[in-house]
């Protein structure tokens, strides 16, 4: 397998593109449910995953990431109202969305009014439980979160009607655990200066690979990467060059932009090194407390802990993106922000303010899942290029 030559954006040769991933994974989904496998769809990293699969239920994260969908949507919801909300239900009311036809039950979470409301009418669809996410951390708020996640085992309890042994969420947590080291040192490649890894692969193949129903593959295939990269890197790693612009993406969900935005910046000459995203590190950080006695209230902790604009206030995302940049030697940082993305659109200014006290190169990018606004993009990412070339 070749490593990628930093002069052009080239790609593994058997590297899978996210719509690959998406049909492979919808012929899995067939199979298990044909064994009588249930399956519950969710849309956001504040879902705890440990709950279904302790419930042996298979999460499945569901379509909302192109604008195919969106005039579907657009017949029940706003034109001026977030793309992945927009996609989401036009999925849904379209019945185009494989994940979704196969879910029986959605799992929906408070991340924003859009979706709080979408969920109203994903509910006349096929049955869609919400979970009431606070939007700050104390303590209240904490024990908050813990008695939602309660709410959610019972929920699945009584819906599929099974018992979760607390033995089970216990091996769920140390399996996800796994799950996200492997991850980590994945979307850590990037630390590595030259950068061995296209940022565009990294992307592609992590939202990909969510479309591998078996905790234990994803691991695998993760380890399994990571290893042969760091081969390669070892042997090629004076054919590569180091000065290439070194750029972090933070902001929204980023899948529905990739092309337009990812891949583009990397055919301009700069490297993707690090994703502070949903996509990315951000749930990926902090593991849950394998040694906390309540096991509710050790995953309340690490998900109320997620590094999400919906938390106000909202520091810590702050400065683990300044510790980021540091990290992975960024020269810049690309924030992508969704249209009528509200809590990341007021959020970024205090992003743009650390990036600039920092020294380093910031660009803000509001955006939707269409290409009309590609040339406009990719001329503003020429020039951001540009200016980390000097």
């Amino acid at each position: 397998m070749p490593l990628l030559q930093q002069t052009s954006l080239q790609l593994p040769a058997n590297f899978e593109t996210y719509a690959e991933g998406k049909q492979k994974g919808f012929l899995r989904m067939k199979e298990l449910k044909e064994q009588g496998r249930q399956v519950v769809g969710v849309f956001c990293s504040f879902v705890p995953l440990e709950i279904i699969h302790a419930a042996g239920l298979i999460p499945v994260g569901l379509c909302s990431f192109s604008e195919e969908s969106i005039p579907a949507g657009e017949r029940d919801l706003p034109r001026n109202l977030c793309p992945l909300i927009k996609a989401s239900y036009g999925y849904a009311v379209s019945d185009t969305c494989p994940y979704f036809y196969f879910s029986d039950l959605i799992v929906g979470e408070t991340t924003c009014d859009g979706k709080r409301k979408m969920f109203e009418l994903m509910n006349e669809i096929k049955p869609t439980y919400v979970m009431q996410l606070p939007h700050q951390r104390s303590e209240v708020a904490l024990q908050v979160w813990r008695d939602e996640i309660i709410r959610l085992k019972e929920k699945l309890e009584d819906f599929f009607d099974v018992t979760i042994a607390e033995d089970d969420i216990l091996q769920a947590i140390s399996d996800k655990n796994r799950e996200r080291k492997a991850v980590l040192s994945y979307l850590e490649l990037g630390k590595n200066k030259p950068s061995p890894i296209s940022g565009y692969e990294m992307g592609t193949r992590l939202d990909a690979g969510a479309f591998s129903f078996d905790i234990e593959e994803r691991i695998h295939s993760m380890e399994t990467r990571v290893a042969e990269i760091m081969e390669e890197y070892e042997q090629n790693k004076d054919q590569l060059d180091p000065e290439r612009p070194r750029v972090i993406i933070t902001g929204c969900p980023n899948a529905g932009v990739r092309d337009k935005v990812i891949r583009r910046v990397e055919e301009l000459g700069a490297d993707v090194v690090g994703f502070d995203a949903c996509n990315g590190t951000r749930e990926k950080v902090e593991l849950v407390d394998e040694n906390e006695p309540d096991v509710y209230l050790a995953l309340a902790k690490k998900y109320l802990d997620i590094n999400c604009s919906v938390m106000s206030p909202n520091p810590s995302r702050i400065e683990y993106l300044s510790n980021m940049i540091d990290e992975y030697q960024a020269d810049g940082v690309i924030e992508v922000i969704l249209q009528a993305c509200h809590t990341f659109n007021i959020e970024s200014h205090f992003v743009r303010r650390m990036v600039n006290e920092k020294g380093k190169a910031y660009l803000g990018i509001e955006t939707d899942y269409s290409t009309s606004d590609s040339g406009q993009i990719s001329t503003r990412l020429a020039a951001f290029v540009e200016t980390m070339s000097f």
